[in-house]
């Protein structure tokens, strides 16, 4: 289990004020300008040192992810954009940095900021987490007044503000480009890529967009060194410490923080007070949000909490929301469910994504009532192969995926109950 003493959100669960007074006692904004001061090469090289991966599911290297950004600010201005959209199911971490922890995000975002030399930031706050961007309103106003944040930023002599903008709730806003379509007024549609956001973002500007949880995670690892970060976690491609949300038929649902590649079974039975009815009575978990494919007990007996040893079980750690699932569950009708959240969610960009989202959902809700042919499981699986990796972004993927992992682990039950419809039929 990770020692207090290397948590970096000790205010997740609120017992203390968000405020700028309470947030200062916990260490944060404490010689910020002196770690601007040591400059920009040296918070990249120190991010980079750190191994932090992005924490909204892609898991891509957060210090390259920064050095892509142009050397020098030409004619178009820099900018970050946040991404606090958390619009996955079972994904619940952002929020709690957003309502308990929000001067960590705001310091967080300074220091990102003037390392790709941006003077402003966009928060995107997912549109139905009002208590969430209300906090998170009232800390930048507070950190305004105290000369945080504006001319000359906590006297780095940066200058540095912050746009919160809220959306209107939508899945796809998620997606960074789809995000910054929505920045800028338009429809929520992703865009081609390239080119990429560091060379044409926001405003058709340099752009870096990173995970709130990401950015948050910023000015602990720079005040204790890329080297302490580094050594917490399973290995150097999987380090420090990560937000776990863990919901579903468990005893006590809960965000909780721990170290990269923590044991499921530990993850669980240690946090959320263990599965309903005992570890034997676990059916499934989906261990990193909606779109990563479930896994069975069997494999959730020993896999670890991290990006390698999930892809390796041909799942994901993606935003790390475990969804446990006991033996009472319709795993069938579960995973019909998600891909009407999917279908529902596509922005109708894409082909594949528009229509075969749609079709995969009337098919999977066909083999929830059994009334399919055998035959029919491999032509869905061909379906989503269709789809996977054929889209503009990875909606496409993440409607694909669940229905995967279901024929994958349990396609015995879906047959059983293409057999018993049949059987039934038949007798009456």
């Amino acid at each position: 289990m990770l020692n207090d003493a290397d948590r970096i959100y000790t205010n997740l669960y609120g017992w203390e004020s968000f405020s700028l007074n309470d947030a200062r006692k916990r260490g944060d904004w404490d010689n910020t300008k002196d770690i601007l001061g040591k400059g920009r090469d040296w918070i990249i090289e120190e991010m980079k040192k750190s191994g932090l991966r992005g924490r909204g599911g892609a898991g891509f290297p957060t210090g390259m992810k920064w050095s892509f950004m142009p050397k020098e600010v030409k004619d178009r201005p820099h900018y970050l954009v946040i991404n606090g959209d958390e619009s996955e199911p079972g994904t619940c971490k952002d929020r709690e940095i957003l309502r308990h922890e929000p001067h960590k995000l705001i310091e967080g975002a300074l220091i990102a900021a003037f390392a790709m030399q941006a003077h402003t930031a966009v928060i995107y706050v997912r549109g139905e987490f009002y208590d969430e961007a209300s906090n998170l309103h009232k800390a930048i106003l507070e950190a305004r007044d105290a000369g945080l944040l504006g001319k000359n930023a906590a006297g780095s002599g940066w200058d540095f503000d912050i746009i919160l903008h809220r959306g209107g709730g939508a899945y796809i806003c998620g997606e960074e480009t789809a995000m910054l379509e929505s920045i800028e007024g338009k429809k929520g549609q992703p865009r081609n890529k390239p080119p990429f956001p560091a060379a044409s973002g926001l405003y058709s500007c340099p752009t870096t967009i990173n995970n709130v949880e990401t950015i948050a995670s910023v000015p602990a690892i720079l005040r204790r060194g890329g080297a302490w970060f580094a050594g917490l976690g399973k290995d150097e491609k999987n380090t420090g410490t990560k937000l776990f949300c863990i919901s579903g038929h468990v005893n006590n649902p809960c965000v909780v923080e721990e170290e990269m590649g923590i044991p499921m079974r530990e993850l669980i039975e240690k946090h959320a007070g263990g599965v309903r009815g005992g570890w034997d009575n676990l059916k499934a978990v989906i261990p990193g949000g909606s779109s990563c494919p479930l896994l069975p007990k069997q494999i959730c007996d020993t896999v670890l909490m991290d990006f390698d040893s999930l892809r390796a079980v041909q799942s994901g750690l993606g935003t790390a929301g475990l969804i446990v699932m006991d033996q009472s569950t319709d795993i069938v009708y579960a995973i019909a469910r998600l891909s009407y959240f999917y279908m529902h969610e596509s922005c109708g960009q894409c082909t594949p994504c528009r229509e075969g989202t749609g079709w995969m959902w009337r098919m999977m809700m066909r083999l929830v009532k059994g009334n399919a042919t055998i035959e029919e499981i491999d032509q869905l699986l061909d379906v989503s192969k269709e789809i996977e990796g054929h889209t503009i972004c990875a909606h496409g993927d993440a409607s694909a995926w669940p229905i995967q992992g279901l024929m994958r682990h349990f396609r015995n039950e879906v047959e059983d109950r293409i057999h018993a419809y049949r059987k039934a039929a038949k007798a009456a």
